[in-house]
């Protein structure tokens, strides 16, 4: 506790600065999200904080951010879908993946998964968040324009028909749900079906035309619609804000050009008294727990997003840590990343009782409280306090903010998020791989798979695809070294190990060495089971040494197996030399030592290996 008032100025100050950074991000990404801006704020400051409370980065800042919103925004469209549009009566079970993503964070967090993030290949990362870029610069072109695919009456009326069909569908699924939808009582059918009105069916076909037009291809596929329809003023409004928080930058970076923009747009907007369109209400007052989300839960409701919320977990873990060593490098200190993610899920789940968004650490909000003067973890608190203050001081004058601005600061972000490292790269990548006559860098393969899958089809999906596809390429580079490097050749064409310069020359054509340099596992086993077929039968005698093989799995174990039980059938002598501790115990559990390999023929050096050669193979002519 002492630690934590140690540095009240420089943490009260840092914290103060962090959070109105973080105001107009995350009223953006909540509008982002589909939850409005009130779940984004939400989100920022009991993220914010709790992360800091009991997270394991002195300096972090967290709040919702481009990842965790993007994949957030999936999980919401998907639920909302499902449950005919309705946000009111989707939220519960969307707040309830939040809390379990929250819950699985700390998880990750209590059984020390913390460490093994960093081992995420890179071109992953790079891909996913490049594609995060491509999705908010894609979507947020329509609102940067004034156009909504709900407010588009020609566009809506194409859904008419649809919309008739999923309401009745509707009834029939709740009369039989209800067990009166027989024959005999059909009247009761017709009634209700007599009472769709059209209202009901304009409400359902907005919902219609709005998921039609969602994500980056209903965007492409409806922006001809949207070009033809440009609202100029929020179109200026949108670019005006872009132009303040591009051109502020070149006259100080002391004061967060992202706010600049937002309060000299949105103040001209409101004292010229503008015709524009508003973001949603926020609510007034402090924020109250959604009780639905434990009254209204089921078992077979969210075990369809299970593991969607496990994914959000792993990316809100990504995302913090990664934050986390930009803060140790630029501080010098050390975080904890096991104590990092527990922080993380409490805040999101306490977040999401509350109807906040998810989030993770956020990379510019604490680089800005560090230059401002944050070293402890109180600087993070402050931060959740000040988004507190701000909702309750200024939440209805918040709600007035036009809803273009926070389209030209999310396109900002867009921008911003893309790993352009990672694309000016990719033609200097070594090209390590074919297809068909194309050579082609395995990195840049990964990359892009996860680019254009995540861009076009699915975030979460795309992110278990790419980590697919890159452990197996990883694992086929190993496999090909690990052959490179341990081939089977006859003692006179191999190169000598110097403990084997005093080989007896008239038994080099007798005895068979085979050198195993690396692990023997599932990657290179097919190269290893090819030993036996390589010896010719005048030999007598084959020596595996495995001084160097520090590690064997399974495949590798029975691979070693096979090869041993083919020598046997040949007659052929196996000594085994310099077996190393966890190979001995894998083939002690099957019993190839000592049933294959008795332990006379186990030797801890070359040296004594060589005495038994001398005494035990007579040479064949």
């Amino acid at each position: 506790m002492k630690n934590l008032f140690s540095n009240i100025k420089g943490d009260a100050f840092g914290g103060i600065t962090a959070g109105i950074v973080a105001l107009p991000l995350a009223l953006a990404f909540g509008v982002s999200s589909g939850l409005g801006p009130s779940a984004g704020l939400y989100g920022a400051i009991f993220l914010s904080f709790f992360a800091a409370l009991f997270g394991g980065t002195n300096t972090q800042i967290s709040g919702p951010t481009a990842p965790m919103t993007a994949v957030s925004m999936v999980i919401i469209a998907g639920i909302i879908a499902a449950n005919d549009g309705d946000v009111n009566k989707a939220l519960p079970a969307i707040l309830t993946v939040f809390l379990l993503a929250g819950l699985f964070q700390v998880g990750l967090g209590v059984i020390g998964l913390g460490k093994y993030i960093k081992y995420i290949p890179y071109p992953v990362v790079s891909g996913f968040m490049t594609a995060i870029g491509v999705i908010i610069l894609v979507t947020q072109v329509l609102p940067s324009i004034g156009y909504y695919p709900k407010d588009d009456a020609e566009f809506v009326e194409q859904f008419k028909p649809q919309a008739q069909e999923l309401i009745l569908e509707t009834i029939l699924r709740e009369e039989a749900g209800e067990g009166i939808l027989v024959l005999d009582n059909f009247k009761e059918t017709i009634n209700r079906a007599e009472q769709i009105t059209d209202e009901d069916i304009l409400k359902e076909s907005r919902t219609l035309a709005k998921n039609e037009a969602s994500g980056v291809l209903g965007a492409i596929k409806v922006f001809p619609r949207a070009i033809q329809q440009i609202n100029w003023l929020e179109l200026i409004l949108a670019l005006s804000t872009i132009f303040i928080i591009y051109g502020f930058k070149r006259i100080t970076t002391k004061i967060p050009s992202t706010l600049v923009a937002l309060i000299v747009v949105s103040g001209v907007a409101i004292a010229f008294g503008l015709n524009y369109r508003p973001i949603e209400e926020i609510p007034a007052g402090i924020p109250t727990p959604n009780m639905e989300i434990f009254t209204s839960f089921s078992i077979s409701g969210i075990t369809p997003y299970i593991f969607t919320a496990i994914t959000l977990a792993l990316l809100g873990a990504i995302d913090s840590l990664l934050t986390s060593v930009v803060a140790d490098n630029m501080t010098k200190t050390k975080h904890k990343p096991n104590k990092e993610l527990i922080g993380q899920g409490i805040g999101n789940s306490i977040g999401a009782i509350f109807g906040g968004l998810p989030g993770a650490g956020a990379t510019i909000r604490t680089v800005v409280n560090i230059k401002s003067g944050g070293k402890t973890r109180l600087s993070g608190m402050i931060a959740g306090l000040m988004l507190l203050f701000i909702l309750l001081a200024i939440g209805p004058l918040a709600s007035r903010i036009p809803a273009a601005v926070l389209a030209g600061i999310l396109i900002t972000v867009g921008i911003g998020v893309m790993d352009y490292k990672g694309l000016k790269a990719i033609p200097s990548l070594p090209k390590d791989m074919k297809l068909g006559p194309i050579k082609l860098s395995s990195e840049v393969v990964v990359m892009l798979v996860v680019l254009a899958l995540s861009t076009f089809w699915n975030l979460v999906y795309a992110v278990g695809i790419g980590l697919v596809i890159a452990s197996l390429m990883f694992m086929k580079k190993i496999g090909d070294l690990t052959a490179q490097r341990s081939d089977v050749k006859p003692l006179k064409k191999e190169k000598y190990w110097e403990d084997e310069l005093d080989f007896p020359e008239h038994l080099k054509e007798d005895v068979f060495i085979k050198h195993i340099k690396g692990p023997l596992f599932f990657g290179s086993t097919s190269d290893f089971q090819q030993l036996a077929a390589q010896i010719p039968p005048k030999a007598t005698a084959v020596v595996i040494r495995m001084g160097r093989m520090q590690y064997m799995d399974q495949s590798g174990l029975y691979a070693m197996e096979d090869v041993l039980v083919d020598l046997r059938k040949q007659n052929i002598n196996v000594l085994l030399v310099g077996v190393l501790s966890q190979p001995k115990y894998m083939m002690e559990r099957i019993d190839i030592i000592p049933d294959l390999i008795p332990k006379e023929h186990i030797f801890s050096n070359f040296k004594d290996c060589l005495t038994w050669i001398k005494n035990n193979v007579k040479h064949q002519e």
